[in-house]
């Protein structure tokens, strides 16, 4: 027999948790492992995830448990049991120690099976709200951009709406950037104008590469939002720790402005790096502006000056706890975790939220005149924010002011967002909502570069979403960046490689295996699926081959261990595993004695197929719904569980599909219900497309009678056969559908179809334009 008594002396204090062992006189142990733990009144344990079973005995108290997110009251005689890497917390809610003893042990096996769960951690239980950063609205999106964010949480809501869970994909347009006001005088235009015009190209860019939305809010031109911003600006005030203090501030040597973000450079104080204002790119700190080694005005060559300033700061040196805690929540890359901790060094980090400028929402409080609310405090409640409108939307009782305990926020974003979203934002949200624990997980991808340099709007070196995106490219574009998408290291894009990849890989091998499948069902089986026969050792070792796939594929999309580049290598290898167990096959494959056999490896190939189309889903959704098509099922909406082979009797419709189109080539578009047009008017990576092209050569073949696939971009109007009565109906017909006036000199002179579509575009409206732009549903 073995007793312990817990004594109220013997415990020693971690965090306001007692914690003791369980003590029992003897040498034996009680063979599982055993700790009293008490809880002072007021005081919640370390949110905290383990793989052993866990069972809490409660003594004594009351109290509230949250596992996952969900809410439980415990108290005396209540007796509760842990899986394997369940989130969970006690808070005690009483006037007494809250004492219960923990009884806890390693299972391996059950361990495993709660890691596979794809359930886990709450997922199928609670909304699940994926935000991509929100763009700024200074340009439009080319495929770094593409490559991040919004890709990744496009694929992850995909995958897990396959899985059954309540997800959603939430972004817009960070329109109160002081970056903004840069572009607009740029550009000659006032900052609304601006953010409307590029948020609107940012929406249509994100359609063309197939990334569904579900809520995009754009702050500028949304009527609600300015006074929800000031609320939760207030109920930051109200605490007293958001509060007017004087500091240094930066002002241009010449005008006298203000100095912040884009308005200034220098040298980063931490690392010696070029940094901007804020925030330093290459270490990830941020810098208040005065603290800049070397600061330089973006508007002239004076050094800047420095002087004495109120503004609303928040002091985020009080909650690196706060911080600390909130990273045991969630996902959080170990990166992040070593920034807080070289931040946690600093004795003071007063950030400033408010600033001089005419751009942006004012404070309701009026401490501060001619400031507004720094666009970093103001995307953190847009998060919340968009939250709020969608529910409205469907109906749902998600409240910007009152966030949910159950909400589960995925964030994905750059690693320049590393110090804002995982530290600033988090405790923002301890001080507007002091009992709301945000579980949030992060995502973060590095700079993707072309040709191994930066992406650089101004040096020319981009490759734009619009210029290569269409139905043609768009599958194989997204898997591209998934391969190579810079997770965890900076990677680069180089177009050359990319269409090589295509005409070798997903032409060469994908494609070309299921042409030559597809024509051996119809050959040998009069084109519908065979019923497998009889199984050798071989076939039942590549059954378990693709349900490793499929198995490896679940976790690479996964809340837990997300990655693009992973779910793409298994995407591919699923097709390296099949031909080449089909090339050993296929010595038997027409010997009479074997024929039982050999239905058995083609209703295999055909499994591998199917799991190819549904697993490809999240990545490659056009992609996926034409292979289901072509292998007789509907569009994947389910994850699969297991390898299915197609029923036999199956209408299978392989044989010579294009389900990728080589690149720079004429071959003909991918089948699309929606898109009519050729694939000589789809843009490459040589040659991209004026925005009006689609459209205008439909408008010429249908004056001159052309078929449908007649290639028109590279030739004149002329050369195409047009004559003077039909050029007047060409212009007649601009002038009615875009008020384009294109002289009859251009018309029939030696421009090319392309180059005429670029002349219209150039005289219209942006509006105009993306009206009759050709955008995929």
């Amino acid at each position: 027999m073995k007793i312990s008594t817990y004594r109220p002396d013997a415990p020693r204090a971690v965090d306001g948790v007692a914690v003791a062992a369980v003590e029992t006189g003897s040498a034996t142990r009680l063979g599982v492992g055993a700790t009293w733990v008490g809880i002072a009144p007021g005081t919640r344990s370390q949110a905290h995830q383990h793989d052993e079973t866990e069972t809490w005995v409660f003594v004594s108290g009351t109290g509230e448990l949250t596992v996952d997110a969900e809410r439980h009251p415990v108290s005396a005689s209540t007796v509760v049991q842990f899986e394997p890497f369940e989130t969970h917390s006690v808070e005690n809610t009483g006037d007494t120690d809250l004492l219960f003893v923990s009884f806890y042990w390693r299972d391996g096996e059950r361990a495993v099976h709660a890691a596979n769960d794809t359930g886990h951690r709450g997922f199928g239980k609670r909304p699940v709200f994926v935000f991509s950063s929100a763009p700024t609205p200074n340009g439009d999106l080319h495929l770094g951009h593409l490559s991040g964010p919004f890709f990744g949480a496009d694929v992850f809501v995909r995958h897990q709406r396959m899985l059954g869970a309540d997800a959603w994909h939430i972004t817009g347009s960070d329109d109160y950037q002081n970056y903004v006001v840069a572009a607009a005088r740029r550009e000659g235009r006032t900052p609304a104008q601006t953010a409307a015009h590029y948020s609107a190209e940012i929406l249509a860019t994100l359609k063309l590469m197939d990334i569904d939305v579900h809520q995009y809010t754009a702050t500028s031109r949304d009527d609600a939002y300015p006074a929800a911003l000031r609320t939760f600006f207030s109920r930051l005030t109200a605490s007293g720790t958001v509060a007017p203090r004087e500091g240094a501030a930066l002002f241009a040597a010449d005008t006298g402005e203000y100095l912040y973000e884009s308005g200034v450079t220098g040298r980063c104080p931490a690392c010696d790096a070029d940094s901007g204002g804020n925030i330093c790119e290459t270490c990830l700190e941020p810098n208040v502006c005065t603290d800049l080694v070397e600061p330089r005005s973006a508007a002239c060559d004076a050094p800047p000056r420095e002087s004495p300033l109120v503004r609303y700061t928040f002091p985020l040196h009080e909650f690196g706890k706060v911080v600390t805690d909130h990273h045991r929540l969630g996902r959080v890359p170990a990166g992040v975790k070593e920034l807080a901790e070289r931040l946690s060094r600093r004795e003071r980090l007063h950030i400033p939220v408010t600033h001089p400028a005419g751009w942006g929402i004012t404070p309701a409080e009026s401490d501060v005149p001619g400031q507004v609310i720094w666009s970093w405090l103001d995307y953190a409640f847009s998060i919340l924010y968009g939250i709020g409108a969608l529910g409205r939307d469907l109906g749902r009782d998600w409240d910007a002011d009152d966030p949910g305990a159950d909400w589960k926020i995925v964030h994905f974003l750059g690693s320049d967002g590393s110090f804002f979203h995982p530290m600033f934002i988090p405790a923002l949200y301890r001080v507007a909502h002091p009992r709301w624990q945000p579980d949030i997980d992060y995502n973060i991808n590095e700079f993707y570069l072309l040709e191994d340099s930066k992406f650089s709007t101004s040096r020319g070196h981009a490759i734009w979403g619009k210029d290569v995106l269409n139905p043609r490219t768009v599958d194989a574009i997204r898997f591209y960046l998934a391969l190579t998408r810079p997770e965890g290291r900076r990677t680069s894009f180089s177009p050359d490689a990319y269409e090589g990849f295509v005409r070798d890989t997903l032409v060469g091998t994908w494609q070309a295996w299921l042409n030559d499948l597809g024509e051996r069902v119809a050959k040998r089986y009069g084109g519908v699926a065979p019923d497998a026969g009889t199984w050798r050792p071989e076939h039942a070792a590549f059954l378990a081959r693709l349900e490793a796939r499929r198995s490896a594929l679940t976790g690479a999309l996964g809340q837990d261990g997300f990655s693009l580049n992973r779910a793409a290598e298994l995407l591919d290898g699923i097709v390296t595993d099949v031909t080449t167990f089909a090339r050993l096959q296929a010595p038997a494959a027409d010997v009479a004695d074997f024929k039982d056999e050999a239905r058995t490896v083609v209703a295999l190939e055909l499994a591998a197929a199917r799991l190819l189309a549904t697993c490809g889903a999240p990545v490659m959704p056009r992609f996926a719904n034409r292979l289901s098509t072509a292998l007789g099922a509907p569009a994947p909406t389910r994850w699969p569980t297991g390898i299915d082979l197609v029923p036999a009797g199956t209408a299978v419709d392989l044989a010579g599909q294009v389900f990728f189109a080589d690149p720079g080539t004429t071959d003909p578009a991918p089948s699309n219900p929606t898109s009519s047009t050729p694939a000589s008017e789809h843009p490459s990576f040589d040659h991209p497309a004026p925005p009006l092209l689609p459209w205008f050569s439909g408008l010429v073949r249908d004056l001159l009678r052309l078929p449908a696939d007649e290639p028109v971009r590279d030739r004149s109007l002329v050369q195409l056969g047009m004559e003077s009565l039909q050029a007047i109906a060409l212009q007649y017909q601009l002038t009615e559908q875009v008020d384009a006036d294109v002289p009859i000199e251009e018309l029939l002179g030696a421009r090319t179809v392309a180059e005429l579509s670029a002349l219209i575009a150039e005289g219209l409206d942006p509006d105009e334009v993306a009206a009759h732009t050709e955008v995929p549903a």
